[in-house]
């Protein structure tokens, strides 16, 4: 890859100060003083074209200038005086002392990174993240993408001139840019990134745009543009509550923090309710959600949110979905196959694959739950799930289900009688209990409650219903 293509002959960017001082006419050996490199500030002083950068530096808030005069390492991107002017027309400022010395102080910050990364190193990578100085989101470093397919550029708007990279300095490297970068938030790191092509189109296309531009915080899973070519949106679900189903609102959630849970997106269903997503994370760190779409890059931190970049579009969940991605309800799935074999009335699902309109809420058990089922029809243990009758099966499923989309709060509401497709069944709405036909208490995970898809409501339960 060609970095430096000619010399920047207007700038003697590595200066040495050499020193060479006589010794006393009684010692008959000359000493002479090594020479001296410059650090990162002594060098943009010493360089005219970096004059402006100078002087921001001297005008910002948090004394930059010593910050950039300390041990390092640092990698300073350094704009020319002709972007500096850019930026300042480009922004309305008429003069540099215009620009309100904070956010002077953050654009500069946004131009340093606490490494030493040389050109060779940037294109052995070929393209990424890293962190500036810079402030983000969730108290996190702002990153910065760069590309080095054509020269090496950052945020797709600033590139290393011709002449201008690998400046050595004492406590660390400069790279003279071409343009001043600014604070990215979520939709420009998708604008600078081409892998996200499609996402921004599909933004666009749906007006979210704005909605992602403001103040957040977002956390956004991020399809590729791969993905979006292998998505064929089996539910015909409409496009914007697919991308909204990729946002969380109201939170920057990390990698480091993500767990095992579910979330709630800005899609909603038919009621307005918000969508639940699935986050798995395995023993490895790896993260998958809804079971379909794994996280590839994690923590792009923009100045209102957080990206994670993935492999798969995430289509909009049905009740299918979240019995089948979650193997805590491995055993659910299993039942609902087995009562597929007799003449299946549950109709929330036929096959685990096939989805009714709904709405249905489903008291969801636990593998758990139907082990200790299990035990209580045989307590030998001898006796397995897939040697139950499908018919029994089926009539044990039709009371977990219920007509409607019967939220938490509004349990409440139906005073004391949950009435489902196989049987009322008693509430508690003080303990969340529901007691069966046989006076069996089944308690309502509280923590589980309230998983959202499109056609209706899970509650996880922690014992088997019977009728």
């Amino acid at each position: 890859m060609k970095i430096i293509s000619k010399t920047f002959k207007i700038l003697p960017l590595l200066l040495f100060v050499f020193a060479f001082q006589a010794c006393s006419s009684d010692d008959d050996n000359d000493s002479i003083t090594l020479p001296q490199q410059l650090d990162i500030v002594e060098t943009a002083i010493a360089t005219p074209e970096l004059s402006s950068l100078v002087a921001a530096l001297q005008a910002a808030d948090g004394d930059l200038v010593s910050v950039l005069k300390g041990n390092g390492p640092f990698t300073v991107l350094a704009p020319t005086n002709d972007a500096f002017a850019t930026f300042l027309s480009s922004n309305g400022f008429a003069q540099l002392s215009d620009v309100p010395t904070d956010v002077l102080a953050q654009v500069l910050l946004n131009h340093v990174i606490s490494a030493n990364i040389t050109s060779t190193t940037l294109a052995g990578l070929g393209s990424g993240y890293t962190r500036t100085n810079a402030d983000g989101a969730g108290n996190e470093n702002l990153s910065i993408y760069y590309d080095t397919s054509n020269g090496v550029r950052f945020n797709n708007s600033s590139s290393v001139i011709d002449g201008g990279a690998d400046v050595s300095a004492s406590n660390g490297t400069v790279h003279i840019v071409d343009a001043v970068i600014g604070l990215p938030d979520i939709v420009d790191h998708a604008l600078n990134n081409d892998n996200f092509t499609s996402l921004t189109g599909a933004l666009s296309s749906e007006n979210l745009v704005t909605t992602l531009q403001g103040a957040g915080p977002f956390t956004v899973f991020a399809p590729t543009n791969d993905a979006f070519a292998d998505f064929t949106n089996p539910n015909s679900n409409g496009l914007s509550d697919i991308l909204l189903n990729h946002v969380l609102i109201g939170t920057t959630a990390l990698a480091e923090g993500l767990s095992t849970s579910y979330v709630s997106t800005g899609a909603a269903n038919a009621d307005g309710d918000n969508l639940s997503l699935y986050v798995n994370v395995g023993d490895d760190g790896s993260v998958m959600l809804n079971g379909s779409s794994m996280v590839v890059v994690t923590d792009v931190i923009g100045t209102n949110g957080v990206i994670h970049v993935v492999d798969n579009v995430i289509d909009l969940p049905t009740i299918a979905t979240f019995a089948t991605t979650n193997a805590a309800l491995g055993n659910l799935v299993a039942a609902l196959q087995l009562a597929d074999t007799g003449s299946p009335t549950v109709p929330w699902i036929n096959t685990v694959s096939d989805v009714a309109a709904g709405p249905f809420t489903v008291f969801a058990p636990t593998n758990d739950a139907f082990a200790d089922l299990l035990l209580e029809l045989d307590p030998s243990g001898n006796t397995a799930l897939g040697d139950l009758d499908p018919a029994t099966v089926d009539a044990v499923l039709l009371v977990h289900v219920v007509s409607g989309n019967v939220r938490a709060a509004d349990l409440p509401s139906l005073m004391g009688t949950v009435p489902t497709l196989g049987g009322d069944l008693s509430l508690d709405v003080n303990t969340l209990t529901l007691t069966d036909a046989l006076m069996r208490e089944i308690g309502i995970i509280a923590a589980l409650t309230d998983i959202q898809a499109t056609n209706g409501v899970v509650h996880v339960v922690d014992r088997v219903i019977r009728p």
